[in-house]
């Protein structure tokens, strides 16, 4: 087993992160549990920025938040310097409550409200990520009507198609986010923000995908991106000071994943946007991206403990633990795979052969299938990897089930920073049909 950060097996045999035991984080805080390595959301944080700062290009590195957004999250971000993407109202009242700068706020989002924009124009975020024609024309209304001016990045789909699930595919043509770059949206756009008087159009944004391995995606879109400045500029006289080429930098979910390093993308990044901007006598572009995934998902372990075992003869041994879909359905929606061990048995060799079940009223609610471990019985600890990113965040009540809290672990000492849920917090906005006397 290959691990991540800071964890490791201390000397009682127990998987240990940030210094800290995981068997005494479960019996403090209960299970399910998301545990997050702050030491390593640091370190990813600081390779992506030092790249940048090492190589003399100005950029922004900003954390997309929809991985997983919680205040706690987003005052790490700003103590790593980082900038911050939102893409709800809900994201960026997370932000502003954080205390985090509304400057370095990037607002995405494919369908922003009239009542999101407004906030935004009003709080004053850094950049709206514009995705749509509608987005443009309602901008410019409301921020006619509030007085103000907004820098924009208007985001296009450069035709390009990751290496990814068909889920997660953003920069194929067919896509629902942005302005087709080939089709002539792009270009449409890019004359409708040139005449606002509202509206700075500082430059272009794409996204490709997620959970991609190599850099062969993000050099093609900005190649087609640079060849597409230099028509603009000709044609338009419009000069783009910024090009954000997304996120979506792969993590190493199990042996079956081989992602590169943070600093290699930037690096190729870096030197494609040269060669392209040099060949075409072009301003060099101010360079942001957006890690989301790649800052926290290996950084997140989830602990549960083990209850029911069912073994269907010369089939399948279903062991279940009591959490499930409802803190991660990505192996329900996305077929995600996971690596996982017992984290109270960290040293033992695996006996069996188990497929982990969760506790949903749902055949689908697996979260492991064919997992190696040691023969394990009721209350023992299992801790999946690599959770950090889009576990909480997609968290759900169904079947009522709270949802699990948050622990930040860092040189020996763990923080709550998000709280269990409680049966009263579930139906704390449910309206009864008729008051009922309880006895």
């Amino acid at each position: 087993m290959q691990f991540h950060g800071t964890a490791k097996v201390n000397r009682l045999g127990h998987l240990e992160i940030g210094g800290i035991d995981t068997v005494k984080l479960a019996e403090e805080f209960g299970t399910p549990l998301y545990v997050y390595d702050v030491a390593l959301i640091r370190e990813r944080a600081q390779s992506f920025r030092t790249t940048f700062d090492t190589l003399g290009v100005k950029a922004q590195v900003a954390y997309a938040s929809k991985a997983f957004s919680a205040v706690a999250m987003v005052q790490l971000a700003e103590e790593e310097g980082l900038s911050l993407d939102v893409v709800s109202g809900g994201e960026l009242h997370t932000a502003l409550a954080a205390g985090f700068p509304p400057e370095k706020i990037h607002f995405h989002g494919n369908n922003k409200s009239i009542e999101e924009i407004n906030l935004a124009i009003e709080k004053g975020i850094g950049c709206f990520v514009v995705d749509n024609f509608y987005e443009l024309e309602l901008l410019e209304e409301l921020c006619a009507a509030q007085g103000k001016k907004v820098s924009i990045l208007l985001r296009v789909t450069p035709g390009i198609e990751a290496h990814t699930h068909d889920y997660i595919l953003t920069g194929q043509e067919d896509s629902k986010f942005g302005f087709g770059l080939e089709n002539g949206q792009a270009d449409s756009a890019i004359a409708t923000a040139l005449k606002s008087g509202h509206i700075d159009l500082l430059g272009i944004h794409c996204h490709i995908g997620s959970q991609i391995f190599e850099t062969t995606g993000f050099l093609l879109a900005a190649k087609k991106i640079m060849a597409k400045l230099n028509d603009w500029k000709a044609a338009k006289k419009f000069e783009a000071r910024v090009l954000n080429l997304g996120g979506g930098f792969g993590i190493r979910y199990t042996s079956e994943d081989d992602p590169i390093p943070a600093s290699q993308y930037v690096e190729e990044i870096i030197a494609e946007v040269k060669n392209q901007a040099e060949a075409y006598g072009l301003k060099m572009p101010e360079i942001w991206i957006e890690p989301g995934r790649s800052m926290v998902g290996d950084a997140g372990t989830t602990l549960y403990k083990i209850g029911s075992r069912k073994e269907v003869p010369n089939v399948r041994q279903y062991v279940a633990v009591d959490g499930g879909m409802s803190d991660n359905i990505r192996p329900a929606l996305y077929q995600a795979k996971y690596e996982a061990i017992l984290a109270n048995k960290a040293l033992e060799q695996p006996e069996e052969t188990v497929s982990i079940a969760g506790k949903c009223c749902e055949s689908g609610d697996m979260l492991i299938w064919d997992l190696p471990l040691p023969k394990s019985s009721s209350n023992d600890l299992l801790a999946v990897f690599c959770t950090g990113a889009y576990g909480y965040s997609m968290a759900n009540n169904y079947n009522r089930i709270p949802r699990p809290p948050v622990v930040f672990v860092e040189n020996g000492e763990a923080r709550l920073v998000v709280k269990r849920e409680s049966f009263e917090d579930m139906i704390r906005l449910d309206l009864p049909l008729k008051e009922k006397v309880r006895n």
